[in-house]
């Protein structure tokens, strides 16, 4: 019997694909540290988002295959970047007037325009920390403003330092000329005014630790590098922590495919090998347009949240890391219907099948046994049938559909009808256009409505769908595509749905009728008679 080891070595998905990178790493020796580091970013002066989830449950999927191919033990640090300066004031908070007066000091030092924290970077901190442990990550979080205070970073510091022309020969060539001119990787933290500078540096001394600037006043100041007196900057700083921590393993967006190189050479010159990674695409907009937090466009994760569970989301992102996919409302309900087929399958599957099934890796080797027979589709179409309020109007219909279902029993499944009457409410009942039939529409859909009379109570699914496909075919349409598409437009409001024979043994036989008896009585405006 071929071991679970075995299995992952051989796995084709991109979270073992990228675990084997490590196993490589590790192939002679184990690492000095004693574990093997997976590191993510966050920069702290706006809130998580949701490019924050993609890079953790992305990590922690590399993380779980490895650990299925090493007993080398593992850490995921999460690290703020929260010793940056505060660049500009964010437009979603309080207090913006105290803030611009702290512009340019590290957010660990502007007061919480909230009121709640010791400071601005705090306040986002905590915010990371707690959308991280709602998800359930496992994780160590870090801070910037901890790691070069305490003198954690000095030794890296100092290195580089050091070894300051061997930076610069990195950094200047990608710079303009004017930026070259007044660059230095160090920015010293003014000790009058508390504000991180970018200022030339006009003097270094490797052995005393120093450097000397022209502080904001005119003074000219001489600042050791250690102990929280200077940051590097960003570019230098990500080399810098990679070499100091001993990071093995960090992703990133491929907009930042150049500063990994720049990262990697500074980590070299440094003396430590870059960490292993990969660059993912970036989400789109309903326009194909880039995501940005600052135009606001796309989806955040509260927003997915309230019309879909969690899991879905974490599919999202493991599908196709590689290919930029568009993020809008309407990729949910796609995302959680794959998500069902995914979770039904992986208890049939063998162990070797099961290792290639997101499923897998979405729970870290398992998977939850949940009802799959209803997706999401189904329940979508279900609210915008029963215009559903709330959750207790869909269950009245799901309970008639199988009796042994209820929201206790099925959690998971009361948790998509939640869903569902949201998404239908914000999104599919605004949009909802019926129509009235055409002569030849109308002919095939009385046609449906007698065999629907006919039909024996035992029908199930399969049965219904073999007579809605029956009537098509006995129907002048230039297609079976054309005959379902009047179904929806005419009976639900909208030009796409369900598998028909679902949805009518959901809904139920009888209010199907009375469904189609509405849709033919209605006016040429859409308007049906006698239907509120």
């Amino acid at each position: 019997m071929t071991s679970e080891r075995e299995l992952a070595l051989q796995a084709r998905a991109w979270p073992f694909e990228e675990a084997r990178k490590l196993v490589a790493r590790f192939a002679k020796r184990p690492p000095a540290k004693g574990y093997v580091l997976f590191e993510t970013g966050y920069g702290p002066s706006g809130l998580p988002h949701i490019g924050t989830f993609g890079e953790v449950v992305r990590t922690t999927m590399v993380r779980q295959a490895f650990t299925r191919m090493s007993d080398l033990p593992t850490r995921l640090f999460c690290f703020s970047d929260d010793m940056d300066g505060l660049r500009k004031v964010p437009d979603n908070v309080p207090n913006q007037a105290m803030l611009r007066e702290h512009l340019g000091k590290p957010l660990t030092r502007v007061p919480d325009p909230f009121g709640q924290y010791e400071s601005f970077g705090h306040h986002n901190n905590a915010m990371l920390r707690r959308f991280l442990d709602g998800f359930g990550f496992e994780y160590e979080f870090q801070s910037s403003t901890d790691w070069y205070g305490s003198g954690r970073f000095d030794e890296a510091l100092l290195a580089v330092l050091r070894r300051y022309d061997e930076v610069m020969a990195v950094m200047l060539p990608t710079l303009g000329e004017e930026r070259q001119q007044s660059y230095s990787p160090f920015l010293p933290v003014s000790p009058r005014t508390g504000r991180v500078l970018q200022v030339p540096i006009l003097e270094r001394d490797p052995d005393a630790g120093t450097i000397v600037f022209e502080d904001e006043d005119g003074t000219r100041t001489e600042v050791p590098v250690t102990g929280g007196r200077c940051k590097l900057q960003w570019k230098p700083d990500w080399g810098m922590r990679w070499h100091a921590l001993g990071v093995d393993y960090e992703m990133s967006g491929k907009d930042l495919i150049a500063s990994v190189q720049l990262g990697s050479e500074i980590c070299r010159i440094l003396g430590s090998q870059p960490p292993e990674g990969f660059n993912y695409e970036l989400f789109l907009d309903e326009k194909g347009q880039k995501i940005s937090k600052s135009k606001g466009n796309g989806l955040t994760v509260d927003e997915w949240l309230r019309y879909a569970p969690s899991e879905s989301l974490a599919l999202y992102m493991y599908n196709k890391p590689r290919a930029a996919k568009r993020l809008y409302f309407d990729v949910i309900p796609r995302a959680v219907d794959d998500y069902l087929t995914f979770v039904g399958k992986f208890h049939q599957e063998d162990e070797a099948k099961r290792l290639e099934n997101p499923a897998w890796h979405i729970h870290a080797g398992t998977a939850p046994q949940v009802r799959t027979d209803i997706g999401f589709s189904i329940l979508l179409n279900l609210a915008a049938v029963a215009n559903a309020e709330t959750k207790d109007v869909m269950w009245g219909f799901i309970s008639r559909y199988a009796p042994d279902a209820s929201p206790e029993a099925n959690p998971f499944l009361d948790r998509l009808v939640g869903h569902a009457v949201a998404y239908y409410q914000d999104f599919v009942k605004p949009a909802k256009r019926y129509r009235a039939p055409s002569a030849e529409e109308r002919a095939a859909i009385e046609d449906l409505l007698a065999e629907l009379e006919r039909l024996p109570g035992t029908a199930g699914a399969e049965e219904i769908q073999n007579r809605v496909y029956e009537v098509g075919k006995r129907h002048p349409f230039p297609e079976l595509k054309a005959w379902f598409q009047a179904l929806y437009e005419v009976l639900l409001g909208q030009s796409t749905g369900p598998r028909m024979g679902s949805f009518i043994e959901l809904y139920g036989v009888d209010n199907t009728r009375e469904l189609i008896r509405g849709a033919l009585g209605r006016g040429p405006g859409g308007e049906a008679a006698g239907l509120a």
